[in-house]
């Protein structure tokens, strides 16, 4: 044994282990959670569409609203009709404007003569600045279904993010255990690893006492050579796991990084048709899905609306000049009544497109509330099954741990074969693995539950 190192390497160990614990973040499953949720960018997506449809309900409902619009228009033209119109504006029309210069009162045929002030006039110049108010007094509540439909795809989109949270909790916790699960593989084939290297050493004490044949050691030694490779293998699998987890969180694969304690969903209660019961009314598809055909059915009465009448008040303000200014002011106000009497049946086309999509919005909601019952069910099936299975798996490994400890005793006293060591080492390091497994399974047909049935938070796993 060696007592004593050379002082450089206690000191480059001991450098080495504080800047791995200064550079590696450990971090609880939470805190995963709350990373994955500000950094995903699936999730990122799902919010974007939700300011998506904010948006676009502010912009429904702008349309309450009256709309001003101010312009400058900057005119200049010769043209007859526009230019007399251009001097009216200007309050700058004169009684030679109209040709008056050319009328000879002493000529019979007067009324035949073409005024040239008035036929051909100079160019004229003029500015308008205009203000003009249009305000909405009634369109047969189209105004109002569109703000409906705007209000449902915004209740939609946030159901589509509260869904894609629950799932990337899911996502998250998978990731997360998956890692743990794969310490324990790590964990599992060290104990393999360990077994074998015994086994070794037995044999050869064996082999040299004369108890055990050659045939008997070479096996042994293989038997180590292929816990070995098991033991590489759990290892990359664990490399695998935190990868995943980075990816899942945003981080860089290069960032170094390292999980709390694991974490195992509590068992929900309640049995299938509760259950049922309970995703119908809280899962977040489908309440996503029922706003959609909320928001299908006011585009129906939107489309329905377009064939009624509808009357706006416009307000104008003018101002025309031969320069920018405010100078020759006018006003004009109109209401207007309009109603498309006659479209070609453009307008019922319009009414019948909405229904369908509306029909078609319905059958998707039915189609997946079935869907969703269909998956409560199975999750529920799923995870009894994983219950009993972590029961089995933990009465599997006690009582391969005891199989594999008698016959390693026959062996060492030479009454049993290594082909009877192997196979309980086999049967042991099986029940091992499979434990681990079920481990998982468990916590992971936990949560697919309470995601079927829409309830899975990750503050109250």
């Amino acid at each position: 044994m060696v007592l004593f190192m050379p002082r450089r390497i206690v000191l480059a160990i001991a450098l080495a282990l504080t800047t791995t614990g200064a550079c590696s973040e450990t971090l609880d499953f939470k805190q995963c959670v709350g990373i994955a949720l500000t950094q995903n960018p699936d999730l990122a997506m799902a919010q974007a569409q939700v300011k998506q449809a904010e948006a676009g309900l502010r912009q429904a409902q702008a349309n309450y609203w009256p709309k001003l619009n101010l312009s400058v228009t900057a005119t200049q033209s010769n043209d007859a009709l526009n230019a007399f119109g251009l001097k009216l504006g200007q309050r700058g029309a004169t009684f030679g404007d109209f040709g008056f210069r050319d009328f000879d009162s002493t000529n019979p045929n007067i009324l035949s003569v073409a005024p040239r002030d008035l036929n051909h006039p100079d160019a004229v110049t003029n500015f308008n600045p205009r203000a003009e108010l249009l305000i909405p007094v009634y369109n047969g509540g189209m105004v109002a279904d569109y703000v409906k439909q705007a209000q449902s795809y915004v209740k939609a989109a946030q159901a589509g993010d509260r869904l894609a949270r629950q799932q990337l909790v899911k996502q998250v916790l998978m990731a997360y255990q998956g890692v743990h699960t794969a310490r324990a593989y790590v964990q599992v084939a060290g104990e393999a690893r360990a077994a074998a290297e015994e086994f070794v050493r037995i044999s050869t004490q064996l082999f040299k006492q004369g108890m055990a044949v050659k045939s008997d050691l070479l096996s042994a030694e293989v038997n180590l050579a292929d816990m070995k490779l098991k033991s590489v293998s759990a290892g990359n699998a664990e490399a695998a796991a935190l990868d995943q987890l980075h990816l899942l969180l945003g981080k860089p694969l290069a960032e170094p990084l390292d999980v709390g304690a694991p974490v195992m969903p509590v068992t929900l209660e309640g049995d299938v048709a509760s259950l049922r019961q309970a995703a119908l009314a809280n899962h977040q598809g489908l309440q996503a899905l029922r706003n959609q055909a909320d928001g299908a059915a006011a585009a129906v009465a939107a489309a329905r609306a377009g064939k009624l009448p509808q009357f706006n008040v416009m307000l104008r303000q003018d101002w025309n000049g031969k320069t920018l200014g405010l100078d020759s002011s006018s006003y004009t106000a109109a209401g207007v009544l309009s109603w498309t009497a006659f479209d070609g049946g453009g307008s019922r086309a319009a009414v019948d497109r909405a229904e369908a999509q509306r029909l078609e919005a319905v059958a998707k909601l039915d189609q997946a509330s079935n869907g969703i019952a269909y998956k409560v069910g199975d999750a529920k099936r799923r995870a009894q099954e994983a219950e009993e299975k972590v029961k089995a798996r933990t009465l599997a490994v006690a009582e391969a741990s005891e199989a594999q400890r008698l016959v390693k005793k026959r062996y060492e006293n030479g009454l049993g074969t290594l082909i009877e060591l192997l196979a309980a080492q086999a049967q042991l390091d099986k029940a091992r693995a499979d434990l681990v497994a079920a481990d998982y399974d468990q916590a992971v047909q936990r949560a697919a539950l309470k995601l079927a049935v829409g309830v899975l938070d990750a503050d109250q796993l």
